[in-house]
């Protein structure tokens, strides 16, 4: 198996650098990813200016564009050949709605639309929290291995959120939290400001947004893995 990889915090990150770690238990690896941060950009493209493409170490490479550009270029010039496209793993969740907005789902949205399977990898934060990359190191792979066994249709591709360690349930197997079959949620995030100086400041605790039993918000914050598949047709 040969797998793209890619993501919205740059190449840089250390997410990606887990993603990375965990796709090489099973193939090979090229990363092609944002030389800067583009988080939250959705599926923006890039057509109207040239996009730089900057070997970064061998394997990987750095693109002057978005998270969907990177899917874009390594596809089409760089790994044409390979099997899945993996994004992340984005330091935060992307669940519900937030899948419209987030440049990590948008990349592997876009592998979809050029006929490649992906699978779009978040790691929540809860508040006081810290980002453990070696726990989602461990859980992205296996969700690797679970998703690679189940028959992803053209035009699909999965969305999955880890949970924060601190929320895993102690009665879990050894520390993992399940991997759930789950939908995106559909309640919006509360939308507030916060008025000073004639300007609007964005209000809200992300833990606190609203969720149904059973749906992608409900599952990981109670910490197991929300595993997600989308269609974009």
């Amino acid at each position: 198996m040969r797998y793209l990889i890619t993501n919205d915090d740059g190449i840089d990150a250390p997410g990606i650098r887990a993603l990375a770690r965990a796709a090489s238990r099973f193939g090979e690896v090229f990363v092609v990813a944002p030389e800067v941060v583009h988080s939250g950009c959705g599926h923006r493209v890039t057509t109207d200016q040239p996009i730089s493409v900057r070997e970064h170490s061998p394997g990987w490479w750095a693109i002057g564009g978005t998270p969907a550009d990177c899917t874009r270029v390594g596809l089409r010039e760089i790994v044409a050949d390979c099997d899945w496209v993996l994004a992340g793993v984005n330091a935060g969740a992307n669940l519900g709605v937030d899948v419209f907005m987030s440049g990590t789902v948008a990349a592997v949205r876009e592998a979809a639309l050029l006929g490649k399977p992906g699978i779009a990898f978040s790691l929540y934060h809860a508040s006081g929290g810290s980002f453990d990359w070696s726990f989602a190191e461990d859980a992205a792979a296996r969700v690797i291995e679970r998703v690679l066994s189940d028959a992803t249709q053209v035009g699909q591709f999965w969305n999955v959120n880890l949970p924060d360690r601190s929320l895993v349930a102690a009665e879990s197997v050894n520390g993992l939290p399940q991997l759930i079959d789950c939908p995106i949620g559909r309640q919006h995030l509360p939308v507030d400001f916060v008025s000073g100086g004639g300007k609007l400041t964005y209000r809200g605790v992300y833990h606190d947004r609203p969720r149904d039993s059973g749906d992608d918000v409900d599952v990981c914050f109670t910490g197991n893995v929300a595993v997600t598949r989308m269609s974009i047709w």
